[in-house]
């Protein structure tokens, strides 16, 4: 597996906590992506997103604010607790930055823990810090620019005169809330990122999204739906605990498998209690919605140690109801003494008798069991989203199973007439039946048709919509439609 942006310039943003990453990410990516709140230690996994300014592209990183200066060090520290991996994974991507945006809040002012953080970003990064002047080198790596945020208007510019003491050189004065200075800033990062600029549809750089496939990784909280992710990419991209609500907003991944480019979008876990609930939980969960509305395929993770849940099932319906292809990945795998695939897909089934259509894949994200597969089936699944079927090849499969099965009446005394049966829209599928104007066809014939629809021509894991029409003749005066 390739990562996509493995060759774009890397910009990270990096500051104490509330002093405007998230929104300062959001105002340049020109996305809604992170989540933005008030509240201390809000972002937690990093975001990623890409920018593109006069000609350039980079990869910009929203990492979470540093509360405890100790895990920035490097010293050998318990790694249970979330904010710890928060922390450790701050410095990975501040180690691996072509350029940092060292944040600052202009409202504030200069803290002491602004002091230390501009210290300590001197001996954890790969290369000595320069001051900022006319003869830096441009792609010198581990380069950082002083930014000030919560500069609103020009009378709060002389106020960031104090952030010279950080040795740092002039603070860029921008408001990420309003937009403003944003655009210097810009200017300012793809001068320093690269001497050329980065072609957006070059092969060696950012390929061509074009026929992108979306999946979105949705289940319950504690189910391993980050673990899986990590496990599908093979590092640790997002922070995996087993504290409940560990992932607070949908994170994006951006990979290429087999020429084929997917956005692999891991999300907050979703409960009934959550949804509920007044603070970032219900947050998160309206974004993990709105993510798998954007999605073409979702992957439900089930913890299938567990008894399978009503939340569950709640799941697969708004999975359905979204006309998404599905996947039931039957996680934990590992914690099964006997591993009866017969018997744990009769029991998923029984439970989710309306997901029958969906695939079941058994994995262990913590060994890696089966996790190779999920792509796979996933490319497989997206494929048959796109499949157009001929007039001539449906007005075949209805004669053979109008032979097979007449009609069924839902109405009346006569068996109803079918005139036609075509196929109006792809990604996802959806037919048209065309039957007599006094006709009525039961809705288990729909079912019938659907299930035959299955069996000759695939349609992987997506749900299947089939429109009835009435009417002899499509340009009938009479014609009306119900939908089914």
């Amino acid at each position: 597996m390739n990562k996509t942006n493995k060759q774009l310039p890397l910009v990270v943003i990096f500051g104490r906590t509330n002093v405007g990453k998230s929104t300062l990410f959001n105002c340049l990516i020109e996305k809604q992506q992170a989540l933005v709140s008030k509240i201390e230690g809000t972002t937690r996994d990093s975001n990623i997103g890409q920018v593109s300014w006069r000609g350039k592209t980079f990869q910009l990183i929203d990492t979470g604010g540093i509360i405890d200066l100790k895990y920035l060090t490097g010293k050998k520290l318990k790694m249970e607790d979330i904010e710890a991996k928060v922390q450790m994974q701050v410095r990975e991507y501040l180690q691996r930055a072509d350029l940092i945006l060292f944040l600052v809040d202009n409202k504030t002012g200069l803290l002491p823990q602004d002091k230390q953080m501009a210290l300590l970003l001197k001996k954890i990064l790969p290369h000595p810090i320069p001051l900022l002047s006319k003869e830096r080198v441009p792609d010198r790596a581990g380069e950082v620019l002083l930014v000030a945020n919560k500069v609103d208007s020009i009378k709060q510019h002389p106020k960031t005169a104090e952030f010279y003491k950080l040795s740092l050189g002039k603070p860029i004065s921008v408001s990420a809330a309003n937009g403003s200075g944003t655009g210097d800033l810009l200017d300012i990062i793809v001068k320093k990122i690269s001497p050329h600029p980065v072609p957006l549809l070059g092969k060696e750089r950012v390929p061509d999204r074009a026929g992108e496939v979306s999946i979105c990784i949705i289940g319950k909280p504690n189910v391993g739906k980050s673990s899986l992710l990590n496990a599908i990419l093979g590092y640790q991209r997002v922070i995996v605990s087993p504290t409940p609500h560990t992932t607070r907003e949908p994170q994006d991944t951006d990979v290429t498998y087999k020429s084929q480019s997917i956005k692999l979008i891991d999300t907050a876990g979703i409960s009934k209690k959550g949804a509920k609930t007044k603070g970032l939980e219900k947050f998160g969960i309206q974004k993990s919605l709105a993510a798998l509305k954007k999605s073409d395929i979702a992957l439900l993770i089930i913890d299938i140690s567990q008894d399978i849940t009503h939340q569950d099932a709640k799941l697969v319906e708004e999975i359905i109801d979204r006309k998404k292809s599905l996947i039931l990945i039957a996680n934990k795998w590992d914690l099964i003494k006997e591993r009866n695939t017969k018997q744990y897909t009769n029991y998923i089934y029984g439970k989710l008798p309306f997901a029958q259509f969906a695939p079941i894949q058994f994995t262990s994200a913590l060994t890696g069991e089966k996790t190779g597969k999920v792509l796979d089936l996933a490319i497989e699944m997206y494929e048959q989203r796109q499949k157009q079927l001929s007039n001539s090849q449906l007005s075949h499969f209805l004669n053979r199973i109008v032979k097979i099965h007449k009609p069924a009446k839902g109405k009346g005394t006569k068996h109803p007439r079918i005139y036609e049966l075509t196929q109006i829209k792809t990604n996802p599928p959806k037919f048209e039946i065309r039957i007599g104007v006094k006709d009525n066809l039961h809705f288990s014939y729909i079912r019938f048709i659907e299930n035959r629809l299955r069996e000759k021509y695939g349609f992987l894991g997506t749900p299947i919509t089939i429109k009835i029409t009435k009417g002899r003749d499509v340009r009938d005066k009479h014609k009306t439609s119900t939908r089914l």
